[in-house]
């Protein structure tokens, strides 16, 4: 374990200075790139030379990624995150963000679980109609490390910026919920799961979240008053709150990202109260910071290197082509919807905000590591196949050609 986060801290650091020096990529998604180009050459070593194949994997293997970003990495990720948005413009768009981040996620699980299912059905792969679902769950809500890492690059518009993050940064709470019930009627003996069972799991979950996060966040930002113009034992107070108050989440069974959203967005807006140190504050907002940075970089290098671990099948990279359209074509039926039920925006169009939403709606790691969480069954190593790849298009080419988008359609 040991070795394998020296390597991948090495590898982030060479490939960050790589791209800053020639590529110029946004940095998250240049890094992406140049772990996928690595990984390349270093999987056709297979054929060359097999044992040092299995080493390069075991590298990657040791590392778990589920276990890395779920249980750990995420907290911090989500508590640095939701501390530089302003809870007034979540508050100005709060029907959209609530409206995209459960009925948009709905709609889009259960139009990406029967176009799959219709897709697998015709390259002739038999798969459960719940495992398409299954991956309509995890693959519809957008993850909120992609959508903010991009979203500090792009000089869009502020409405539509506070909608994008918004949204990224509340609909994991649902799409959890989703894929639990989900792979709960897929394990159940009796093959049911009651909708007072859904709701129930719903409450603990989200709701449950949430008031634990105020809880949290509000307490945390008491102990920071008492401690002001001290920046060091600032931070170690709130790594305690993102990393102690994550595993006390996981362990009564509520919603640890929701609950670091809500925390870090409450302590994020209380500190820039003038009651705080200016000073103080500088130095404490830069290390999360460069927290956020560095966390950021490691995950994005993980991405890209989990190819080498993945079975693609020549059948799988063709569903995982036809994937990346039913998810888009998801995300755009989805938005839609949600926005010909909400008041229309006076200051953007109906098409320029329909177009910004679906192609910003950016998968990332969540995605990949709720496929890899899937229990051993005939449809595992598709479902993670096939989530991969729609997730790397998602980073490689939606999240790179946004800034042109942008432009192009004049919403700056």
């Amino acid at each position: 374990m040991l070795q394998s986060i020296t390597i991948l801290l090495s590898l982030s650091a060479l490939f960050s200075f790589i791209n800053y020096k020639f590529l110029k990529l946004p940095g998250t998604f240049g890094v992406t790139l140049l772990a996928i180009l690595l990984a390349i050459p270093m999987g056709l070593l297979e054929l060359f030379s097999p044992s040092v194949f299995h080493q390069t994997c075991q590298v990657v293997v040791n590392l778990d990624f589920r276990e890395l970003l779920m249980d750990f990495m995420l907290s911090f990720m989500l508590f640095a995150g939701a501390m530089h948005v302003r809870i007034q413009d979540l508050n100005e768009s709060k029907k959209a963000i609530i409206s995209f981040a459960s009925l948009g996620v709905l709609i889009s699980t259960f139009i990406v679980g029967g176009l799959l299912y219709g897709a697998s059905a015709l390259l002739g792969f038999e798969i459960s109609f719940l495992y398409c679902l299954l991956f309509g769950a995890l693959i519809s809500p957008t993850d909120p490390i992609a959508v903010l890492a991009i979203m500090s690059t792009l000089g869009v518009n502020k409405k539509l910026e506070t909608k994008i993050a918004g949204e990224s940064l509340f609909n994991d709470g649902v799409g959890v919920v989703v894929f639990v019930s989900i792979l709960n009627i897929i394990n159940s003996s009796e093959a049911s799961f009651s909708g007072f069972e859904i709701l129930k799991l719903f409450a603990e979950e989200a709701i449950g979240g949430l008031v634990y996060g105020l809880v949290l966040g509000y307490v945390g930002f008491l102990l920071l008053k008492m401690v002001n113009k001290e920046p060091k034992i600032e931070v170690l107070l709130t790594l305690a709150i993102a990393l102690g108050g994550y595993a006390l989440a996981d362990a009564i069974h509520i919603s640890g990202p929701l609950a670091m959203v809500v925390a870090g967005l409450l302590i994020g807006n209380k500190i820039n109260d003038q009651t705080f140190d200016a000073e103080s504050r500088k130095e404490f907002r830069m290390f999360w910071e460069v927290l956020d940075e560095v966390f950021n970089t490691v995950l994005f290098v993980l991405i890209g290197l989990e190819i080498l671990v993945i079975s693609f099948e020549t059948d799988y990279v063709l569903a995982g082509a036809i994937a990346i359209f039913i998810v888009l074509f998801a995300r755009f039926t989805s938005v839609a919807g949600v926005l010909q039920i909400l008041k229309p925006d006076p200051d953007l169009s109906f098409g320029k905000t329909l177009q910004i939403l679906t192609w910003g709606g950016l998968r990332g790691g969540i995605s990949i590591a709720l496929a890899i969480s899937l229990e051993p069954s005939p449809y595992r190593s598709y479902l993670i196949a096939i989530t991969y790849i729609v997730v790397v298009f998602s980073i490689l080419v939606q999240g790179l050609t946004m800034k042109p988008l942008i432009k192009k359609l004049n919403i700056g």
